[in-house]
């Protein structure tokens, strides 16, 4: 009994690990196909050159000097075959083959032409001439291939004109042999269509899996953008609720005041907490209209910070695409913790307005006294990545924003492109 076997339940199945040096589906992998199918593709070929040699030699050929024609053309087409077969299967070889293929595939073609024409049981020694050809407009350029393909129809007919052969072998093997480079030069084509499908398919996986790590990357700056905005005005808001109560007890030394602001801030966590959670699990589904969203959150900010804070729509109201309802959202959100830090106890008031084009949102809070105006491009809350954030949420969905001061009132209006309504689009 195994170390794994110890303490498996009845009818579990044990895994077991694997043998080492023999990956599973090792036996099977495309090069190992490969090397095999060439393999059994010369085993094959060499069992017909001595299948035709027997047959040859059991039936000779007759005529002046024709037997020894014949064994020549045999020792001939043995070393073609021989040295195309190492350009095939052993991979030193195989770097010259582009060099050597083509002249090993012409021995062979002009040996088995040649050695076809004597007559007797060698006219099967055609065949290797015919492979030959194949092998070459297959594997080979255009010229090669039909520089072989010459070479051997020259052997055939000179041969044929030696041994007075009709015109069954002048014409019928030249034919055999053309046939033979218009299949190799069409398989040939099928192979490089097939090599170039299966590099196109490895690119396509490739751009998938860079596609697929994009959209990871983009998914994750999405729902970092998201804890930060949660985050900064969560704990921007309890700060500014812890700074009152200390200011409580230091300046009034009222602890019932204090109490109060810090059971405030308290519920400001919880509800912060709510916020990040939902925030990082990217629920969207539950998103209410963005006029009801926006209309809760300067409901909320006015209860927490004692102010007048107002909101208003203009325009109809419609739905809009997830990603804009957060951005602005999140924008009026910033603008409002923002005006609470920089000017507290001061109005605020918050407009949305639907246009047929775009969508917009203004916060307008008064400056307070002696207040030191910062650039539109400042900072916000702890850090401050505010403005900067606002500015990069709306960016991402084509929109804008602008923040500055106008009199003693500071101005924040984000816009949103949006693409007409239907009744925008009938209108004249």
């Amino acid at each position: 009994m195994t170390a794994q076997d110890v303490g498996a339940a009845p009818g579990s199945h044990t895994v077991r690990p694997a043998r080492p040096g023999r990956a599973r589906g090792e036996l099977f992998r495309p090069g190992h196909t490969e090397a095999m199918l060439s393999a059994a593709i010369w085993l094959t070929r060499t069992v017909g050159f001595a299948v035709v040699g027997v047959l040859t030699f059991l039936n000779p050929p007759r005529g002046p000097h024709a037997l020894p024609v014949t064994i020549i053309c045999f020792v001939l087409l043995g070393v073609g075959l021989t040295a195309w077969g190492l350009l095939d299967l052993f991979p030193p070889a195989a770097r010259h083959r582009t060099a050597c293929l083509p002249p090993a595939l012409g021995l062979a073609a002009v040996a088995a032409g040649f050695g076809c024409t004597p007559g007797g049981g060698g006219d099967a020694i055609v065949a290797f001439a015919a492979v030959a050809v194949m092998a070459a407009g297959s594997d080979t350029s255009l010229l090669a291939a039909l520089s072989v393909a010459l070479s051997g129809v020259l052997a055939i007919e000179i041969g044929g004109v030696v041994y007075s052969e009709g015109y069954g072998t002048l014409l019928g093997y030249p034919l055999l042999l053309t046939v033979a480079l218009l299949f190799g030069r069409n398989r040939g084509a099928y192979r490089i269509q097939a090599e170039q499908s299966a590099a196109l398919l490895a690119q396509y996986e490739r751009l998938q899996a860079e596609q697929r790590r994009a959209d990871v990357l983009d998914e994750r700056t999405r729902i970092a953008r998201e804890i930060h905005d949660v985050l900064a005005h969560s704990l921007g808001a309890l700060g500014i609720q812890i700074q009152a109560a200390r200011a409580v007890l230091q300046d009034q030394g009222d602890v019932d005041r204090a109490t109060e602001v810090l059971a405030t801030a308290q519920r400001m966590a919880s509800d912060g907490l709510v916020e990040t959670r939902r925030a990082v699990h990217a629920l969207r589904v539950d998103t209410l209209p963005l006029d009801e969203e926006l209309a809760r959150a300067v409901g909320t900010h006015a209860r927490r910070y004692g102010v007048v804070a107002t909101f208003g729509t203009g325009g109809a109201p419609r739905p809009l695409p997830p990603d804009a309802t957060v951005a602005l959202l999140r924008t009026g959100q910033e603008a409002l913790i923002n005006a609470a830090k920089h000017a507290a106890g001061r109005r605020i008031s918050v407009q949305l307005d639907f246009d047929p084009d775009e969508v917009r949102l203004t916060v307008v809070n008064e400056l307070a006294e002696g207040h030191r105006v910062r650039p539109a491009g400042g900072s916000g809350v702890h850090g401050g990545y505010g403005l900067t954030g606002m500015h990069e949420r709306l960016l991402l969905l084509d929109g804008t924003l602008e923040a500055g001061p106008d009199g003693n009132r500071w101005t924040v209006t984000a816009r949103l492109p949006l693409d007409p309504g239907p009744s925008a689009e009938k209108a004249p």
